[in-house]
């Protein structure tokens, strides 16, 4: 694992994952999956009980999500799924999609007095970061996001059929939309991305190093196993287990390499 802050501006341009790294997709994630049943979670940081809201990727659900709901519940906090069931994107206008959805996850996170930290998995992420947008800093503690190509476009992901089969031919977002997506908000913001990655491009993944509150840190891993790989799991414990605004940059010597086996 390590941190990263390459800048957006004047990258080469690129495009989707390989097909050999899409192919190789599945069997990638069952082996994450089964080496997270080794990580041993009580080197983990403890949590200060804090709502954390888990947004799932797309064509997925809570059941997906449930193994970093699990370790997020197990450290103490106080894990949500974001209510909406199966993710098949934004229905209708966009902003007013979003917007109906930072009110949903407002009214599910009222009760608590902290603020709340907001997770989430490929397009997930893309809500996560909106979210945390309309709530503010005054509601939001922090942004985690999982392979989420908020700068990209349907050239740079392997699951752009998907999404259209799955949302009903919805055309793709205009200039204006793409650029306030890739706009992180004004709180501390994570992108936890793998450069082999065989769903999206792992470059569009990754935020400039013009914002002192946003950071990249590269795991090694699938796109589908990024909810359960170990090395995620302790970077999410980690970044979660910061005193409130008390953010600092992920150091990888922090959560050491030792920590993700028994």
């Amino acid at each position: 694992m390590k941190t990263s802050q390459p800048a957006a501006a004047h990258s080469p341009p690129f495009g989707a994952p390989s097909w050999l790294l899409l192919g190789a997709e599945p069997l990638r994630a069952v082996c994450e999956f089964a080496g997270a049943q080794f990580m041993n979670k009580a080197r983990l940081p403890q949590g200060d009980g804090h709502p954390v809201v888990l947004f799932p990727g797309l064509a997925s659900d809570a059941r997906a999500m449930r193994p970093l709901r699990d370790m997020c519940r197990g450290l103490g906090y106080t894990a949500h799924d974001w209510g909406r069931g199966w993710n098949t994107g934004p229905a209708g206008d966009i902003d007013e999609w979003l917007s109906a959805l930072a009110d949903d996850i407002a009214t599910l996170t009222r009760a608590h007095h902290q603020r709340v930290s907001l997770i989430g998995w490929s397009l997930g992420g893309i809500y996560a970061r909106e979210v945390a947008k309309k709530l503010g800093a005054a509601r939001t503690r922090q942004v985690i996001t999982l392979g989420t190509p908020f700068t990209g476009n349907v050239e740079h992901t392997r699951a752009g059929f998907l999404y259209r089969v799955l949302n009903g031919g919805h055309p793709p977002i205009d200039a204006a939309m793409a650029r306030r997506l890739g706009t992180p908000p004004d709180v501390p913001t994570t992108s936890i991305y793998s450069r082999s990655d065989g769903v999206v491009a792992w470059q569009a993944c990754l935020q400039g190093s013009h914002h002192a509150h946003t950071e990249n840190v590269e795991v090694s891993g699938s796109h589908s196993g990024l909810v359960w790989n170990a090395h995620v799991l302790a970077v999410v414990a980690e970044r979660l287990s910061q005193a409130e605004k008390a953010w600092r940059p992920y150091q990888a010597a922090s959560v050491p390499a030792r920590m993700a086996a028994a």
